[in-house]
């Protein structure tokens, strides 16, 4: 994300406003946000390559370590940013930091328990949700009647798009506890949206505050590679999947959702994202040979369309 001069601010800072009413003044937040989704899109692709002994929470912390580092390495301001933040500030750095880790270390459980598709709609689905509680709650106003209408679209429409080739059949039975897991990567995903928005509202640059959390986040992480890692980490294809997942979807997809934040609110921010499952699925199709039934197509345009009301309306 490009760096930009911070200014310090004594007092509660004011939300930020759109300079004019123009449609690309009012997509240069939806349209990073928007990349960052198509970048994540391809983690289920690029997982699927990975050797068949790699633990798939070990392949998350291994590009969560790699990219949360390449954010804190590449941004000089993540470097600077503890030293230049008061003392509340470095709080929701470090609490930032914890949620980041809290996403892989639930949602990846949690796909064991009940399945990728139900924990993919779970998590994905709820943390727009989550994102618009955790704002009123901290102080916010609720988003608007066109964010809740966009969200209802885009969530009902991630639902039918991931669940859809499991309507004809008999599914998996969906385990509670796998349920629970996947709300709190939810949540996980919320709370670290809102904080760097917030941080980034402040002055921050959006570069630092996501090199900063990454990068804490990637120290917090590392016991679970350094103990569960193994040869495939060190094979030519293990090794590509996780510069894949480490420099893709995290390094440079956190780069845009970070430069997004500037224009975005995190609640439009995590409901955009609801793109990444659509992604997926279209690249399942063209890389994978994978077939979507009509039900699914269908959720697909359900989605689309609440995206499209939430970035161009």
């Amino acid at each position: 994300m490009p760096n930009r001069t911070r200014t310090r601010t004594p007092s509660r800072p004011a939300p930020a406003t759109p300079a004019a009413p123009t449609a690309p003044g009012r997509l240069r937040g939806p349209l990073p946000i928007l990349a960052a989704a198509v970048l994540w899109g391809t983690t289920g692709t690029a997982s699927s390559l990975a050797p068949a002994g790699a633990p798939p929470a070990v392949l998350g912390a291994a590009a969560l370590v790699l990219g949360g580092l390449l954010l804190f390495l590449s941004s000089r301001d993540a470097r600077a940013l503890p030293g230049a933040c008061t003392r509340g500030e470095r709080r929701l750095l470090a609490l930032g930091a914890v949620a980041v880790v809290g996403y892989p270390l639930t949602f990846y459980p949690a796909v064991t328990r009940t399945g990728v598709a139900v924990s993919t709609v779970i998590a994905l689905g709820s943390a727009p949700v989550f994102t618009g509680l955790l704002g009123w709650i901290a102080g916010r106003q609720l988003p608007g009647t066109r964010w809740a209408v966009a969200t209802a679209a885009a969530v009902l429409g991630c639902a039918v798009l991931v669940l859809g080739p499991g309507l004809t059949g008999a599914g998996a039975p969906v385990d509670l506890l796998g349920v629970l897991l996947a709300a709190l990567s939810g949540l996980s995903y919320a709370a670290y949206s809102l904080i760097g928005g917030a941080l980034i509202a402040r002055g921050h640059a959006s570069g630092g505050v996501m090199g900063a959390m990454f990068g804490a986040a990637a120290v917090l992480v590392l016991p679970v590679l350094v103990f569960g890692g193994g040869p495939w980490l060190v094979s030519l294809r293990g090794a590509a999947v996780v510069l894949h997942l480490a420099v893709i979807t995290t390094f440079l997809a956190y780069r845009l959702f970070g430069h997004g934040l500037r224009r975005t609110t995190a609640q439009t921010a995590t409901t955009l994202t609801l793109a990444e499952p659509a992604v997926a699925a279209l690249l399942g199709v063209a890389v994978l040979g994978e077939r979507l039934p009509a039900v699914s197509w269908s959720g697909l345009g359900i989605l689309a369309a609440g995206l499209a009301l939430l970035a161009f309306g």
